[in-house]
This record gives C-alpha cells, structure tokens and sequence, in this order.
C-alpha cells in the first residue's frame, strides 16, 4: 500500500483552535446513520451492551525552557531512559553539542550526553521527584504544532487535558477524551453503561510523519501502556458475554488489540507497544471506535481507514469537511462500528 492512497483535502480553516465550549457541545458524526448530531448526546447513541473504555493518562508538561551560553533553549522532553535521563527535541538544537550544560530555574541544569540532529540526550541534576516538581511549576503542556493561537498555561492546561486525565505519562493528549464533560457523562452512568479505565501514555510520536512512502515498510515510536488486573478482567468478562467494547480513542484500540495479540485475551498488561495498524489488519476486541478527525497520510488516519473501512471512511472525511465540521485534536469527533460488524 501507498501513503498518498490515505490521503484527503483540508482547508487550513477546518483545522481547530480552540475546543468547543463547553466540551460536549462540538459535533459528532454518527457514520453508520450518516448523521451530524451535538456530541453531547452521544449516550443516546450507546446502550446497556456496551462498554465504554476510556484512556486515565495525564499529559506531561513536557516543554522547557532553558540557556546556553545565554542564548534560549526550547527543550520538549519526549522519551524517559532513566530517573534522571530524557531524551528531548532541543530549539535551536545546531547551539548544543555532547558536554554542553544546559541552566534552567532553580538551579536546575541538565547536561547533553549524546546529539542526534534535533533530538538530544540530557542529563538532569535532579531525582525523579523533584523533577516532577519542577516541571510542573515551569514546564509547558506540548501543544500540537497546528495549534497556532497561543494560549496561557492555564488555558492550556484546561483545554489539552481531559477529564480523565489522572496518570502522568503523556507526551501528547488522547484527544477523543477531550469532549468529554460532567454532564455528558452523568447521561452515559444513567444508561447504567460500564465505564472502564486502562492507561496508554501517548508518545511524541504521534505528531511525526510516517517517512517511507510504503505504508507497511513503517515504524511507530513505543508507547507504555498498562491495564490493571481488575480493568483485564471486566474487559475479558464482557468478551466472553458478547458486549460491544467501546473504545474512547485510537489509543485506547491499539492498547487492548495489542493486549489480545499477545496473550489471546485482555489481561494485566505492563509494557510497550509499537502496533501499527492499517488496512488489513484484523481487530479482535473492539466494535465501536470514537475518535477524532486525524491528519491526512497519518498512522491514525490509516488505523481509522483500517477500522471502518477506507471507501466508507473518506466518505465520511469528505462530508465533514463539506459540513465544515472542525479537524484535529480540538476539533470534532465520529462515532464508527468496525467494518466488518457493519
């Protein structure tokens, strides 16, 4: 297969700046009756046999800002090796070179073990906890790079995390999660549908485009994950009862599809996964998928093509943009049964 067969048109305008307010009120597009509804009334479209997953995981605040040689540094940490070792993009990165020290506030320095292009290995002066607190006095959430209406922290920190978020992990958002409100899920409890959490800590990847031009000949970054023993077996008990599993983001199907590929059910899992999923690819867990519009040519564009079926999925993308409904991590989301239930 081809990357540029996943491809689609979108107005730069579609692209959202800011989520819908409040949350719930953005639009959801319900494919298998190809209708464009509020998603606040996306309980109505869930029932009793089904099972609502949702992603526990709580975005880093990731990027910081430090000197060298008096001049700034824009470092976004991406990948943790140990209690004191991270890897980073770095801004402007041709400043830094292996042996470099880099200050930050506080006291805080951190120094560059190793260069590669923009992406540096960096040191810090500090255990884990203190870590944590420091980036969480000055550290800045890592805003999608199409997000191009500058926020405050505090907005920030409003809008690009959800209300599930509780497991510090993330590098980037499980953006499905963000139309979520009190009141919207109030209406989902009351159809007395079992809610279920499992954590997958969406990697700096996500943002990255795939490189080769050959869909199958690409690499996803890892990703940790976990489902505890009492989330595994609810999942696994309504395998067994014929529920329709519900999956709260593309993050949360690539974690419980991994899960079943490795072990033939869902059970207690805490590790990595690399799972690309694309057309072909056989899902063995998840019926409903909700999700987000997702960039053109991407690893979650094709999972989504994968799920519902690629013809019945640009058709979709195509009516949104004709409805001119938002695009993108802020933007609106759709509701798909798996191809092969349709």
């Amino acid at each position: 297969m081809i990357i540029d067969d996943f491809d689609y048109n979108l107005p730069k305008e579609l692209i959202a700046q800011r989520p819908a307010s409040p949350r719930s009120s953005s639009k959801l597009l319900v494919t298998e009756k190809n209708l464009i509804t509020s998603f606040n009334k996306l309980y109505t479209f869930l029932d009793k046999n089904d099972v609502l997953i949702i992603n526990n995981t709580k975005v880093i605040p990731a990027v910081i800002i430090g000197k060298y040689e008096g001049k700034k540094i824009k470092i976004t940490l991406h990948t943790k090796l140990s209690t004191r070792t991270w890897i980073a993009f770095a801004k402007p990165a041709k400043l830094l070179e292996a042996g470099s020290i880099l200050s930050f506030r506080d006291d805080v320095s951190a120094k560059v073990l190793n260069k590669n292009e923009a992406h540096v290995e960096l040191n810090f002066n500090l255990s884990m906890k203190g870590f944590n607190s420091f980036l969480n006095r000055y550290g800045e959430l890592p805003i999608p790079p199409y997000i191009k209406t500058k926020s405050t922290k505090i907005k920030n920190e409003k809008y690009y995390q959800s209300i599930f978020s509780k497991n510090f992990g993330a590098y980037a958002s499980p953006t499905a999660s963000l139309h979520f409100d009190d009141l919207l899920l109030r209406n989902i409890k009351k159809k007395k549908i079992d809610i279920i959490e499992i954590t997958l800590h969406v990697g700096a990847g996500t943002f990255l485009p795939l490189n080769n031009k050959i869909v199958e000949k690409n690499k996803l970054h890892k990703e940790k994950g976990y489902i505890s023993a009492e989330s595994a077996k609810k999942i696994s008990d309504a395998l067994e009862n014929k529920k329709n599993i519900v999956a709260l983001g593309t993050t949360v199907l690539r974690l419980l599809e991994d899960c079943f590929l490795k072990y033939s059910d869902i059970q207690s899992y805490n590790e990595e996964t690399e799972l690309f999923i694309y057309p072909g690819f056989k899902f063995n867990v998840v019926n409903k998928l909700i999700t987000n519009f997702h960039l053109p040519k991407s690893s979650l564009f094709l999972l989504v093509c994968a799920f519902g079926g690629k013809k019945n999925i640009l058709k979709c993308y195509n009516k949104a943009v004709e409805k001119k409904m938002r695009f993108f991590s802020y933007g609106d989301g759709m509701i798909i049964n798996r191809y092969d239930k349709i």
